[in-house]
């Protein structure tokens, strides 16, 4: 049975331990980081290589949120404005410029083997948010929120991409990087179910999704990762039943013992551990810590592939031409 977890890897092709590890472990999947991604060809050398590794068609993941979190750069891929400004400069076009947009990079990541995307981020921005997430957002309301947020998920659906909702039940609070320290949140319980977890709730139908690795104090003492009463609430009060995976696990907000974090995750409610450094001492104790999908992991699974699709037909010169005027001009960065 497949693996509980999502790997990266070294380089910009597989070692011979990479891929007698990837064999073994049988990873529900992949993600591509700049470390890998060097030319068109190399990319798409390396992606057959990893579902190869794991004789089947695996979803490859990346981070191409545009703006300044985007792993593909020209010339392998358009350059974008960060999310909030585009949204900014769309003004009442936001969704509609956002679906364009997504859609697009939708096309880029299929033609070099990739078919997962970690988007949409429907994190609500305020005063206080930290700028490592305040320009990936898409606003500040739970409204223009989901609406671009829904149509993010759009574009990536109709690309033939897969989209990742995240930062699962919501990361706009947060004044710490998650990346370097813990964020904790003394929110009261009412104003995060008004806002912050409103906006998951009505996107809980995507397919996959992404936890936040964020102390919300109101219901736990534990990161959301591996809190089972967060988790109990992205289940039920959100309904989200998609796929969850965790944000990546070896992040510096998380301090327990990496087999720990991993089964303490998946105990929580988490589908996935998605470990994303290619450091091959820890994937060995991901793996070991996290085993095999569970039944309804594995459920999950297969109602998240089954919405992995052939795009639909696209004219890119009337979709540019489309954003472009919609942008007043300016699509890229």
């Amino acid at each position: 049975m497949t693996g509980a977890a999502i790997y990266g890897c070294a380089g910009t092709e597989l070692s011979a331990e990479e891929r007698a590890f990837f064999r073994d472990a049988d990873p529900w999947g992949f993600i591509v980081f700049d470390r890998n991604l060097e030319n068109a060809s190399q990319i798409r050398a390396l992606c057959d290589a990893l579902r190869d590794g794991v004789g089947r068609d695996a979803p490859i993941l990346i981070d191409q949120e545009g703006g300044r979190v985007q792993r593909l750069r020209p010339p392998l891929a358009r350059d974008w404005l960060p999310p909030l400004d585009q949204v900014a400069r769309a003004g009442e076009n936001a969704a509609r410029s956002m679906y364009l947009r997504y859609r697009l990079i939708a096309d880029e990541l299929r033609a070099l083997g990739i078919d997962a995307n970690c988007a949409p981020m429907a994190d609500i921005a305020d005063d206080t948010t930290h700028p490592f997430l305040k320009n990936r957002c898409y606003g500040t309301n739970v409204d223009d929120v989901v609406a671009v947020a829904r149509a993010v998920a759009d574009g990536c659906l109709d690309g033939g991409v897969l989209p990742i909702l995240k930062h699962i039940p919501g990361h706009g609070r947060a004044v710490a990087d998650s990346h370097h320290d813990l964020p904790r949140l003394s929110d009261p319980a009412e104003a995060l179910f008004e806002r912050d977890f409103e906006a998951f709730r009505r996107l809980n139908d995507i397919p996959l999704g992404m936890t936040a690795h964020i102390v919300y104090e109101a219901f736990d003492d534990r990161p959301a990762t591996t809190s089972p009463e967060v988790m109990r609430i992205v289940r039920g009060e959100i309904g989200f039943d998609g796929l969850v995976m965790t944000d990546d696990i070896s992040m510096k907000a998380l301090s327990d013992p990496m087999a720990d974090r991993c089964q303490d995750s998946l105990a929580a409610g988490c589908d996935l551990i998605l470990h994303c450094n290619g450091d091959m001492a820890e994937m060995r104790v991901v793996a070991e810590a996290s085993g095999r999908l569970s039944k309804a992991a594995l459920a999950r699974s297969e109602a998240a592939l089954a919405c992995r699709k052939s795009p639909e037909p696209i004219d890119i010169e009337a979709a540019e031409a489309e954003l472009s005027r919609l942008l007043g001009g300016e699509v890229h960065g």
